[in-house]
This record gives C-alpha cells, sequence and structure tokens, in this order.
C-alpha cells in the first residue's frame, strides 16, 4: 500500500494514498469540526467547518474533501481558522431557528455542540430567514425546515445509501432547501420510513413522530390493560441513551424499566422472533418440497416490505406470508393471552418498542390486525422509551436487572440475533436443519450469515439438499440483489433483506452518534456484537426448542402454517405507487 507523509500541526502523520486531510489528523486524535461530514455517507465539503490551512496554498480547504498529499503541511487550529468557523457558525444560525430548549435534539445536538465549542453566544448576522414549513402527515418522520442546516446528510442517506430518492434539494442560494419533489409530502413520497435521514441529521430538522403522549394517555387509564414488548435489538441500544457505552446490553435493566413505567405486563419481542422461524422456516421447507415460488424472501422489515411494495412488486410473491414479529406477538396478545386470561381484546392496549421508525407505519397497515382491532395500537422507538424512562425520574443505571414476564417473555438465541443483519437467515437455518436432517445441529453458529457486508451469499447442505442463501441489508443493497436475480444472473433459495444498513441495530429509531463518534465507532458492530453475545450467552439456542413456543402450539395453533396460525399470523402485500 502506498502511503503518505505529512504533518499536521507539527506531528508527522502517514496514513495511506487517497486519505482525506480529516482523516489524517483523527489518525493521530486531532479533532477538526465538522457538520455536513458524516463517514461512509457524506463527503461534501458544504458547511465549510472542517476548514484547514495548507502551506503554499492562497485559500483554506476543507480538509473532508482535501486529498493529502507527500509532504503536505496543515494546520488546524489558527486565529485565522477560528475565526472563519466562528463566522460560518454564525451565518448558520442567522437563519435557524434557535428554539433550543424545546427541540428533540437539545443536548445532542452537533450544531449546539459546535456552539459551545467555539464560544458563540450572539448572533451578528440575525436577519430575514427562508420561509419553512413542518411536515408531520408521515407516519413515521416529521421535518421540521426551520432547522435544517442545509448540510445534505438526510439526502445523502436516502439517496445514495438507501437509494430511494424521496427527497433532494430545491433551488438555490438562499432560497435552497432540502424536499421532495413538488413540494409534496414525505407521506406522498417513495419514503419507506426506515428513518436513516434521521440518524444522519445532525440537528433536530428530522426526528421520529412521537407516540409517548398516546402511550402515557394509555397507561393512565384505569379501563385499559397496557402490555409492552420491547425489540431484540432494543435492548443493544438504550444504554446509549443513559450514557453508557456503544453495544452494552441491557436486557435485564429494560424490563425493569418498563415494569416501573407502569406497564401491566412485559412481554418480549423475542418470543415473537422465535415464533416467526417456526412459521417461516416451515413456509420455506413447504416451498422447496412443493414447487413453490422461490426465492423466499423473509418480511421482518417493514421498510424493506414497502420498498418491494413500491420498486419491486414483481417480488411480492417470493415474500414471506410471515407478519413481522412484533406483529405477530401483538396477535397473540389479543387472542391466545385474552382468551387464557379472560380479557376483552378490546381493552388491551399493545405497545412496541423498536429500534425502527418504519414499525410506525407498519403499525397503520389494515392488513396488520384481527376482528377490527389492530395488531399493536402504538410504537415507541429507542429514544422515545428514553424519554419517558427520565420523564418518570427513574435511575436506569443503577437497576437491578429483572426478567421478562412468562410466557410471551420466553425466548432463545435465535430470537435475539433477529436485530443484526443475516441473524433471521441463521436463526431459520438452526431450525430447518434439525427438522430437515432429522440430526441435532452441534455447532449452531453460521458464520456465513454474519457481518456487515452489504450483500452475502453462501451454499447450505441439508441434508444432500444445497441450499442457496443470500442476505442484503440497507435498500441500496438489495436493489443490487434483486436484480441480479431478475436478470438471472444469480440463483437463490431464500433470501434475507433488512431495510436498514447493519440492520435493526441501526435502524431509524436507535440513539443518535454524532459524526465526530461515527469517525471511530460503528455502531452496526459494537450493537451486532452485543447481540450474538447474548445469544451465546443463552441456554437454549434454537428456536424449536423454547418450552413456550411448543406451548402454544400444543394449546393453540397445532402446528406451524395451520390454518389458525394463517388467519393470525400471516398477511398480504400490495403494489404500490411511487408517487
Amino acid at each position: 500500500m502506498n502511503m503518505i507523509n505529512l504533518t499536521i500541526d507539527g506531528v508527522k502523520v502517514t496514513v495511506p494514498a487517497g486519505s482525506t486531510v480529516l482523516e489524517a489528523a483523527k489518525s493521530v486524535n486531532i479533532n477538526i469540526p465538522t457538520l455536513c461530514y458524516l463517514k461512509d455517507v457524506n463527503q461534501i465539503g458544504a458547511c465549510r467547518m472542517c476548514l484547514v490551512e495548507i502551506k503554499g496554498a492562497r485559500a483554506l480547504a476543507a480538509a473532508c474533501v482535501m486529498p493529502v498529499s507527500e509532504g503536505m503541511e496543515v494546520h488546524t487550529n489558527t486565529a485565522k481558522l477560528r475565526e472563519a468557523r466562528r463566522v460560518n457558525l454564525e451565518l448558520l444560525l442567522s437563519n435557524h431557528n434557535r428554539e433550543c430548549t424545546s427541540c428533540v435534539r437539545s443536548g445532542k445536538c452537533e450544531l449546539q455542540e459546535l456552539c459551545h465549542q467555539l464560544g458563540v453566544d450572539e448572533y451578528p448576522y440575525d436577519g430575514k430567514k427562508t420561509e419553512s414549513e413542518i411536515d408531520e402527515l408521515s407516519p413515521s418522520i416529521v421535518r421540521d425546515n426551520s432547522k435544517c442546516i442545509l448540510c445534505r446528510r438526510c439526502v445523502a442517506a436516502c439517496n445514495d445509501i438507501q437509494k430511494i430518492g424521496a427527497i433532494g434539494v430545491a433551488n438555490r442560494g438562499f432560497a435552497t432547501r432540502v424536499g421532495c419533489v413538488f413540494d409534496k409530502s414525505l407521506a406522498e413520497s417513495p419514503c419507506i420510513n426506515c428513518g436513516q435521514c434521521i440518524i444522519s441529521c445532525p440537528v433536530g430538522a428530522l426526528h421520529e413522530k412521537d407516540s409517548t403522549a398516546d402511550v402515557w394517555a394509555a397507561l393512565n387509564d384505569p379501563d385499559k390493560y397496557v402490555i409492552v414488548q420491547p425489540a431484540p435489538a432494543v435492548r443493544v441500544g438504550l444504554g446509549e441513551e443513559f450514557g453508557m457505552p456503544v453495544g452494552t446490553r441491557v436486557t435485564g435493566k429494560l424490563a425493569a424499566a418498563l415494569r416501573r413505567l407502569g406497564f401491566d405486563k412485559v412481554f418480549d419481542t423475542d418470543f415473537a422472533a422465535d415464533l416467526t422461524i417456526m412459521e417461516e422456516g416451515y413456509e420455506l421447507l413447504g416451498r422447496i418440497q412443493n414447487g413453490g415460488v422461490l426465492p423466499m424472501i423473509t418480511s421482518c422489515s417493514p421498510g424493506w416490505i414497502k420498498y418491494c411494495e413500491t420498486f419491486y412488486p414483481e417480488f411480492i410473491p417470493n415474500l414471506s406470508s410471515c407478519k413481522s414479529p412484533h406483529e405477530m406477538l401483538g396477535a397473540v396478545i389479543k387472542s391466545y393471552f385474552a382468551e387464557k386470561n379472560g380479557i376483552d381484546p378490546k381493552k388491551i392496549f399493545v405497545v412496541s418498542v423498536m429500534p425502527c421508525t418504519a414499525k410506525k407505519f407498519e403499525r397503520q397497515r389494515p392488513e396488520l390486525g384481527h376482528d377490527g382491532l389492530a395488531d399493536v395500537d402504538a410504537v415507541l422507538t429507542v429514544r422515545e422509551l428514553a424519554r419517558m424512562i427520565k420523564a418518570a425520574g427513574i435511575d436506569f443505571v443503577n437497576l437491578e436487572d429483572e426478567e421478562f414476564d412468562d410466557v410471551l417473555g420466553d425466548s432463545t438465541g435465535a430470537a435475539v440475533i433477529f436485530g443484526a443483519t443475516g441473524g433471521v437467515m441463521e436463526a431459520a437455518l438452526r431450525t430447518v436443519y434439525e427438522v430437515v436432517t432429522g440430526k441435532t445441529l452441534e455447532k449452531v453458529d453460521f458464520h456465513a450469515t454474519r457481518g456487515i457486508d452489504g450483500i452475502k451469499e453462501a451454499e447450505v447442505d441439508l441434508n444432500g439438499k444445497i441450499v442457496r442463501i443470500a442476505i442484503a441489508n440497507g435498500t441500496g443493497n438489495a436493489s443490487k440483489l434483486l436484480d441480479s436475480v431478475k436478470s438471472g444472473e444469480k440463483q437463490y433459495d431464500f433470501i434475507e433483506i433488512m431495510g436498514c444498513p447493519g440492520g435493526c441495530v441501526n435502524g431509524g429509531g436507535q440513539p443518535i452518534l454524532t459524526a465526530t463518534q461515527r469517525m471511530t465507532i460503528d455502531p452496526k458492530v459494537l450493537r451486532a456484537k452485543a447481540i450474538y453475545d447474548e445469544d451465546e450467552a443463552k441456554t437454549l439456542r434454537k428456536s424449536h426448542e423454547n418450552p413456550s413456543i411448543k406451548k402454544i402450539y400444543a394449546e393453540y395453533f397445532g402446528e406451524p402454517n395451520s390454518h389458525k396460525a394463517h388467519e393470525l399470523l400471516h398477511t398480504t402485500y400490495t403494489p404500490r405507487k411511487k408517487y
């Protein structure tokens, strides 16, 4: 590898050719301020906060796009630079809604933090502001352009990473704004509600549609029986909202906090993940043995499902008919649990805590309900749950660990790995292998399904039957994979697709890391590691071994893919227009 030698603030640095000055500085712990930069997402040099002085150059350079060169001498902290950054920041603030105390990102806003760092506490350029609007018609995402700083990180996430193109930049100069084509709402765009724009935004211009008021109201209603269920990825993300290191497992504290908030039952979406494996695994076997539509594609990710319905409707027959796990559990709660406990399903209020903003859209789908009742009544992101815990005065970090409630709180290691890309595939293979071969799977770790590569492929030998599998994470990678299937270039039997890069651990409802943090920390990797650690710590690691899963089939569903199972646990999908 060709290496480049340069000097930054008197420190000798050696980095690979092609590195930027920003990357070189970071390698020796010299922090250059940024706003528009976001590693692996957006590098455009637009905000001019990362300006540096280069010896011999006439003008200041943007470090995020300036490549290093041999012998380069860089200065990152001169009086000229500090003044330039300060002026640029003051100009950004002149057109910014500065109601910080009521902003959802207050205390975690990159613009606010730069003001603290650079000592900007006055607004000398205050004047006319660009006319803006609040778009809150989407069931998942709120856009507030009065807080937009035109960094374009959201646009890059939507267009370059996810390949959706729901938002873009319109007009020029002072009239420049981020929005949808023809000034439409996100609700009228091809938006798949994934929320990758939210976790890319450095300020409060994008945030989830808040459901905490609905949940508080339900908890305070004596006529409602309120049940909560957290998704697998929640237990490896929530701790970050309370200052714990990225990738900390907080499963026991999560259960304890939910109980202290006043929920009548604290169940676990992991139970339904095990249930999903039973239904989806047997569905796959049925398709393989009976000449069904292949490849079968997983259906746990609502962002991916909406993407498929919108951009690849020809693959709808390939989708597993299984509902996503939290919707399955909602259906089970309002049928099996209600009957067993003599509770009127109309009085049950099901709350799902998800790492995903698309679940808010999914919850409202008319297909996902039974007997006139929605399976799930409210969806909270991890960030919303954290706000509720703080509002209740709960000392989360010092909570003693507690367990989820029986029976719908029991799960295996196969369930928890649903939170990472490749996890659904691995969990399914653990069960399908034993069903097909009749043998005990001694080594349950399928390493070929793991990792954060955009597309992974493998072949699995099921007693002489070779099953060809593929895994994609992020809809940009899903597009590449589906195009290869359409063209005939690739042939598979089973495909797992997650709508967000890295899977649910990096969902749009997870805690937000700053650009500075993401230069050295990859949340996809650290949270996934915590997911697999929890899997390894489980006594039971195969879905079909879960005694509570056996119990519910014996008492209620009979067998996987039975008529009753299809009635409650399966659904249909519909082609959508792109607008």
